[in-house]
């Protein structure tokens, strides 16, 4: 602890020392470039990012294009300390780490600590985080717990995804492009202003490909993509203090991310489960025994925002309604059966609903900045879903209904003192109130070996509903070292609600498990030196969780995974993080993101002394299980590397009327494990991968042409282990034709 410590004090005090003491080099500096400002809503009212005392890293529609971020997943190459990869089987859901926190469960009774919103309505299910950035105006990824001013609280971080408004003229895009693995992708938006009160945007996206990996045992291509997204915004200016925002998008993908090896320099799989269907009708009930191999997600959102500017305040009403359905059949152990040799089939819907209403605004001559608001969410989901073991013989482990709901209530507050020109002192507040609830059903398999309901659970302690409520503050210091020098330190709290071991196959093995809870102790640095043309952010930050939601897997008598979280410790992460911008001459953009982080468990539950005691003691069944290790040590923390580092850059060369634009990046990512006991095969010695791209057209026509490249060596490192080590995607390659009208 002691040397935890030390490492944060010295870290922070290092970085705040090195830019407070030279606060003339900005103002002495010769100009040379100009950055891009950024405006971001990380404290939910509109602010420069370099304003913002929080860890954030803002990305504007035009960077996104340079970096070639073009999916959520992108982001992991691009922000300090994060890490992440499409969860098991499911090509659709993202497992994020930020600073150490995150959750690999996709089942409907776990809550993600790494939230992600998309124009200020919270994306409950994980399931489908995992989206096309087909018309974005900016993503703000949040560092650190968000325990204040967004809808629900999370733990790690969250990415905040802010779609483009409609414009008051006529305009667009169009875009083709072609790939690797046969891909086909189109993007187009449209502007169309009805009035001049009545805006209007539509937009869609399409991407098909056959699939990176071939199947060895059925001939077919796996791991592939086929997305349709639309969407439609109107934008309604009511009156000079009305404005009515309200958009609606509807996706359909079938994307997958099954188990696969590297062999002569392709990727393969073995499962013996096709995309026809038909091999698990005969141990399954319901539509679920008809599927093929596949996950398939089908979401619709709806969202509206009324903002009103009146003499005080300006107050924002926002309403958002989000339907999903989502039906899979995944193999999770490769085996060439016709059956899979793990497969899990699934069929759910999950229905949200989330209002709330907020006020910012200022009092006593602008001395005092505030924001306050109330929120709501109400979440229904019900699960169908089987378990089909065939290692030998095909055993139906449960086949049962999974019915749950959150209710989510919260007020709100935030308070900034000005108390000078340049000290600035907050302090926020967050009330909140969740009630979750659970019911499961046999669905009468003939076949289960485990047919068990809610009752069976009660029968053994297990609470069908779980309530939390938790006061989380935010207190921070801000003040402007120079005119373009802001230091800060903060202190916030931040949790997520407890939930169920939902995935058991028995009634005992799905218990609950209590609410995750985290202070997070920050200092930094915001700055631009060089008249505006460098930009230097730095951060130092330790955390302390309790209650740490560890997913883990329990391997059964059976040979089948029980997959259990619980909370088995408590866990510190404590680590510095640096991004720099350079614009050193007109045309070149250089990028650089570091993170440095150390975490480790702490304060064992009973339960992990126990199992360590039967491990040592020659109970080998009870090592490389939970959080102990085959060795019967407690295990390290997963995906949670020792360092992250990316460099981009890209620089406009002018051919007579026409610009060529190269760009390239790399990212570097440290050791870490990716499976909770530490067993060998889950240990990932870091790797580095390279990307970059061309682009090439008029330097001011309306057209384009790129070529892109991602993993361009084709890298292979570990992102998962479930019975066996799930590996990254492959090198892929793009070209595309845009035309802007």
């Amino acid at each position: 602890m002691q040397k935890k410590h030390v490492f944060l004090k010295s870290g922070g005090c290092a970085l705040l020392a090195l830019l407070s003491a030279t606060p003339s080099l900005a103002q002495q500096a010769q100009p040379q470039g100009l950055l891009e400002e950024i405006i971001v809503t990380a404290q939910r009212r509109a602010e420069s990012v370099q304003d913002v005392p929080v860890a954030i890293t803002a990305f504007s529609a035009s960077e996104l294009e340079r970096r070639q971020i073009t999916e959520t997943l992108d982001l992991i190459n691009a922000v300090p300390n994060l890490i992440g990869a499409n969860n098991t089987g499911l090509g659709s859901a993202n497992q994020y780490y930020l600073r150490a926190l995150g959750n690999t469960e996709t089942i409907a009774t776990f809550d993600p600590p790494v939230g992600t919103y998309v124009d200020d309505i919270y994306v409950s299910r994980q399931n489908a985080n995992n989206f096309a950035f087909f018309d974005v105006e900016r993503i703000e990824v949040l560092r650190g717990p968000q325990g204040t001013l967004f809808g629900r609280n999370t733990t790690g971080g969250a990415v905040n995804v802010i779609m483009a408004k409609p414009h008051d003229t006529l305009g667009g895009f169009a875009e083709i492009g072609y790939g690797k693995y046969d891909e086909k992708s189109a993007r187009a938006s449209i502007d169309i202003p009805l009035s001049e009160t009545v805006l209007t945007k539509f937009s869609a996206f399409k991407i098909k490909n056959d699939g990176w990996a071939k199947n060895l045992t059925t001939g077919e291509d796996n791991n592939g993509e086929d997305t349709t997204g639309l969407r439609g915004a109107v934008r309604w200016l009511v009156s000079d203090a009305v404005t009515w925002d309200i958009s609606s998008d509807y996706m359909d993908s079938d994307s997958d991310s099954l188990l696969n090896t590297k062999e002569g320099g392709r990727r393969v799989t073995r499962t013996g489960l096709t995309k026809q269907g038909g091999a698990l009708r005969t141990y399954l009930v319901g539509e679920k025994g008809d599927y093929g191999l596949g996950n398939n997600v089908r979401t619709w959102t709806l969202t509206s925002n009324i903002a009103v500017e009146t003499a005080g305040p300006t107050i924002n009403v926002i309403s958002g309604y989000r339907d999903l359905r989502q039906e899979y059949a995944l193999d999770f152990a490769n085996l060439p059966r016709a059956t899979g040799g793990f497969a899990i089939a699934n069929t759910s819907d999950h229905d949200q609903f989330s209002q709330e209403i907020k006020a910012n605004g200022s009092l006593f001559s602008d001395k005092l900045d505030y924001v306050v608001g109330v929120y709501y969410l109400h979440e229904d989901n019900e699960t169908d879903f089987a378990d089909l073991l065939n290692f030998a013989a095909p055993t139906v482990l449960a086949d049962r209904t999974l019915t749950n709901t959150t209710e989510a209530k919260a007020a709100y507050a935030q308070f900034d003192f000005h108390a000078t020109d340049r000290l600035t002192a907050t302090a926020g507040l967050r009330f909140t109130e969740e009630k979750k609830t659970i019911g499961i059903v046999s669905n009468g398999n003939p076949r289960s070996v485990a047919n068990f309901s809610t009752a069976n659970m009660v029968a053994l302690g297990i609470p069908d509903d779980l309530t939390t409520a938790i006061w989380t503050p935010r207190f921070a210091l801000e003040f402007e070292a120079a005119d373009d020098v802001m230091l800060f330190a903060s202190a916030t709290r931040g949790f997520k609600s407890g939930g169920w071991n939902a995935r058991g196959t028995s009634a005992e093995v799905i218990r609950s498990f209590s609410a995750e809870k985290v202070w997070s102790y920050e200092t930094g640095a915001r700055s631009e030196w060089l008249d505006g043309s460098l930009r230097v952010n730095l951060n130092a930050f330790y955390t302390d969780v309790s209650d740490f939601q560890i997913p883990s897997a329990f391997q059964q008598a059976s040979g089948a995974i029980a997959f259990i979280t619980g909370n088995y410790a408590d866990m510190e992460v404590q680590g510095l993080e640096a991004e720099f911008t350079w614009v050193p001459v007109e045309g070149l953009n250089l990028s650089a993101a570091l993170g440095v982080q150390e975490s480790k468990y702490k304060r064992y539950a009973a339960s992990v002394l126990t199992q360590q005691a039967q491990c040592r003691a020659g109970t080998t069944a009870r090592c490389g299980q939970g959080i102990v290790t085959p060795a019967g040590n407690i295990a390290e923390p997963v995906r949670s590397p020792d360092v992250t580092l990316n460099l981009s850059g890209s620089y406009d060369i002018a051919i007579g009327e026409y610009l060529l634009t190269p760009s390239v990046s790399m990212t570097h990512v440290g050791k870490h494990w990716v499976q909770t006991s530490n067993v060998l095969a889950s240990y990932e010695n870091g790797y580095t991968t390279y990307s970059g791209g061309l682009t090439f057209g008029p330097a001011d026509g309306p057209w384009s042409a790129s070529l892109e490249c991602s993993n361009c060596t084709d890298v292979t490192y570990r992102t998962s282990f479930l019975i066996s080590t799930y590996l990254n995607r492959p090198v892929t390659w793009t070209g595309r034709l845009k035309y802007k009208f």
